[in-house]
């Protein structure tokens, strides 16, 4: 386990962006982390899930697991809270199965939250080295390098990424990476910087709501009422059905719910775990 880089407060999980709504029922940034803390042993659902671990582990050592083995032996790993034993399993479906970069996205995750931010930044460079535009794997290695103090490195690859969507010509990639470079200006302190660049992506992109309402968000933020008024309005404007639903209910559709908000808010309460989550992939676009 390497050291942490410096002492910085300990975050709640990583919870998917709205941006990162496409990976929405698929193993991504492990929903059943922060929630391991397992009620008692003698707790029918533990039990249950207990039986089930010893019995795919007992078939384990009698010879190799199948894909379908190994996807239900994760799935109890995780939900009973044994990350550590998790870690290693994951490690080699994650090399079996490259296209399916959930699976790495979640072994990073999982380092992370074992404090391990080199081991989680290293396998977010694999992963973006494979797919250097995969949205999930910048945020969480941003809020990684973050954690770290680098922030400004995090910035930076952010910036060049953003760039090469907007020029020569505008790309729709551009806006859900804006949006997290933004949210992590702000969490660096950089206010001036994020709505600067919330206004630019509005102006790129003429009919995407996204922006303006995470500009109307900031504004609201800053106690700004009016400014936050001025740009809600024109994002109904972009809007149709839906400029008549609350703006928290709207950014969170739309896919603004920031960084800031998710990646950094106070841990919630661990709860029980229930049945086992399935774990699966979708098809790499």
């Amino acid at each position: 386990m390497q050291p942490r880089a410096r002492s910085v407060p300990r975050p709640g999980r990583l919870l998917p962006l709205g941006i990162s709504a496409a990976v929405a029922g698929c193993i991504t940034l492990g929903w059943w982390l922060g929630r391991h803390s397992a009620p008692d042993a003698a707790d029918p659902a533990r039990r249950a899930l207990e039986r089930q671990l010893e019995q795919l582990q007992e078939r384990t050592r009698g010879g190799q697991l199948s894909d379908a083995d190994q996807q239900r032996l994760l799935e109890l790993l995780l939900a009973l809270g044994q990350d550590k034993a998790a870690i290693p399993l994951l490690e080699g479906m994650a090399d079996q199965h490259p296209q399916r970069w959930p699976l790495r996205l979640l072994l990073a995750e999982l380092r992370r939250n074992g404090n391990d931010r080199n081991g989680a930044e290293q396998e977010l460079l694999r992963l973006l080295s494979l797919q250097p535009e995969r949205i999930e794997a910048l945020q969480l290695l941003a809020l990684v390098q973050l954690e770290q103090g680098r922030g400004g490195a995090a910035q930076v690859r952010l910036k060049g990424l953003l760039e090469s969507k907007l020029k020569p010509t505008a790309r729709p990639e551009a806006v859900p990476i804006g949006l997290l470079l933004a949210d992590l200006q702000q969490r660096q302190g950089q206010v001036g910087e994020a709505a600067a660049l919330y206004g630019r992506l509005a102006n790129e992109f003429g009919k995407d709501p996204r922006p303006l309402l995470a500009l109307a968000l900031l504004r609201q933020e800053q106690g700004n009422t009016q400014a936050a008024q001025e740009a809600l309005a024109q994002a109904r404007s972009r809007m149709g059905e839906a400029s008549g639903v609350r703006l928290d209910q709207v950014a969170s559709g739309w896919g603004v719910s920031s960084l800031r908000r998710n990646a950094f808010r106070a841990p919630s309460p661990k709860g029980s775990p229930g049945p086992a989550p399935q774990v699966s992939a979708p098809p790499t676009p």
